[in-house]
């Protein structure tokens, strides 16, 4: 059995996905601020062998063109935040194996600049960077970089696509194999016949060039994406090494990846070129008893508003949230209305209300038992077809800690879970080299910007 791969999901907040665990006295996401408190956790995944620490970000508050964010301030959901970019520095000097993944968005940074600074944490890391691809669907983020609204969904990824053009040219064209030479003999650091403008010029972006820092070990880094719409799989298919998927059961997730790989072949890539990352969360205990009584512990602490708030459910335009006793049928949305509706057809019988909305919000890739259990249900997840897991937590550190030291002996013992670390950069751990492969899209700008004069080392008098 092939071991699945593991990244700790997690965000630079108090509150990002288990909404109101943060009242916990145990849960010490509310000191996201403090540097050591990532350090420390790095390390914990290290020791868990976890492949990454996979960072969400956002840079909008969540709600409706205008709205109230009183939910999301009142219930800490992804605000106040930082910027998981800056965090990756200190992790990367404090672990030697773990990969950092980091979502960046093509709305909130120059192509150029980010490009550079994707390059200058894979040299800090040595290798071991990621970036999770987003094109921002919230409409205070738009805003926030000087939109008047929301750029239409598939347009985003038309913009994505142009973005991530940019970046690949710079990052695996502008520099030639060899153009960094350090010749102290010499006096040359560098090889300028090896080192390339793109003069790229396309609907959104000018960038001449070159590229300000050397290849990295990566150069590319490793490359998610999460998008599961139409648009967003057929960017994934041509893009992505790694997808971030949450999907109710193992049956829609084989549909899924069956049809992303296929799409992946007819961009001319393999379908094992991108590796599936199911997002999951975790209640463990020795005993029937003990996953109960952990289960009530949870629930008790979930807010309803935070979930409801977190996807959009049930506000008005204002961006309140309805009272909780509210039938489901009774609210018209224009973001959720499909959702709203399957969740009232889901309950015969019982007239479901926006309490029951957001409780149910709150279950969606849970899975709770025995780590003998879990274990059960990885392999049925394997089967259909996932190659990992995005760990969600439930309270900081305190989830990775249960996970290390319950249910990845119980994981390992089955070959679901590795029992060390291979050497190398994250590409090199996940798909057994370094540089992205020759059929990524990446690939067609290698040597693209290389003159026919220009092959060999420029002598020097």
């Amino acid at each position: 059995m092939t071991a699945l791969a593991f990244n700790a999901f997690v965000m630079n907040t108090a509150s990002h996905i288990q909404h109101g665990q943060w009242r916990r006295p145990d849960a010490q996401q509310v000191n996201f601020n403090d540097v050591n408190l990532w350090v420390d956790l790095a390390r914990t995944l290290e020791r868990g062998l976890f492949d990454a620490i996979f960072f969400a970000d956002i840079v909008g508050v969540y709600g409706p063109l205008g709205g109230d964010y009183e939910v999301n301030a009142r219930e800490g959901l992804q605000i106040p935040s930082n910027d998981p970019s800056v965090l990756l520095s200190a992790l990367a000097v404090n672990t030697e194996h773990l990969g950092l993944a980091f979502t960046s968005s093509v709305l909130q940074a120059h192509p150029f600049d980010f490009a550079r600074k994707v390059s200058t944490l894979d040299h800090i890391s040595r290798g071991r960077v990621a970036w999770n691809i987003v094109t921002s669907s919230v409409e205070n983020a738009a805003r926030n970089f000087g939109l008047d609204q929301l750029t239409p969904h598939d347009e985003r990824y038309a913009w994505a696509q142009e973005y991530v053009d940019v970046v690949y040219k710079l990052w695996e064209g502008s520099w030639d194999e060899g153009a960094l030479l350090i010749d102290r003999a010499r006096g040359v650091f560098a090889d300028h016949n090896k080192i390339h403008k793109i003069n790229h010029v396309g609907a959104r972006y000018r960038v001449e060039g070159p590229h300000l820092s050397s290849p990295s070990p990566q150069r590319t880094p490793l490359l998610f994406q999460a998008g599961s719409s139409g648009a967003g799989r057929q960017f994934a298919a041509a893009n992505a090494e790694g997808q971030f998927i949450i999907t109710p059961n193992p049956t829609v997730a084989a549909e899924l990846i069956r049809d992303t790989r296929r799409l992946a072949v007819a961009a001319g890539r393999r379908a094992e070129d991108i590796k599936f990352f199911q997002g999951m969360s975790f209640i463990l205990g020795s005993t029937e008893a003990e996953v109960r009584r952990k289960e009530a512990e949870y629930d008790e602490h979930v807010s309803v508003d935070g979930f409801l708030a977190h996807h959009n459910y049930a506000v008005d335009r204002y961006g309140k949230p309805y009272p909780a006793d509210t039938p489901l049928s009774a609210i018209k949305s224009e973001a959720s209305q499909s959702i709203l509706d399957w969740y009232a057809k889901s309950t015969p019988g019982k007239v479901p209300t926006v309490a029951d909305l957001g409780r149910l919000t709150s279950r969606r890739g849970r899975i709770a038992g025995t780590p003998e259990q879990i274990a059960d249900q990885l392999e049925q997840w394997q089967q259909a077809g996932i190659d990992g897991v995005n760990v969600i937590n439930w309270h900081l550190p305190g989830s990775y800690e249960e996970f290390n030291e319950h249910l990845l002996p119980v994981l390992q013992k089955r070959g679901l879970a590795k029992r060390e670390y291979r050497p190398g950069t994250l590409r090199q751990k996940l798909f057994g080299t370094d540089r992205i492969n020759e059929r990524h899209p990446a690939a067609r700008y290698r040597g693209a910007f290389t003159p026919n004069t220009a092959n060999s080392t420029v002598e020097f008098a």
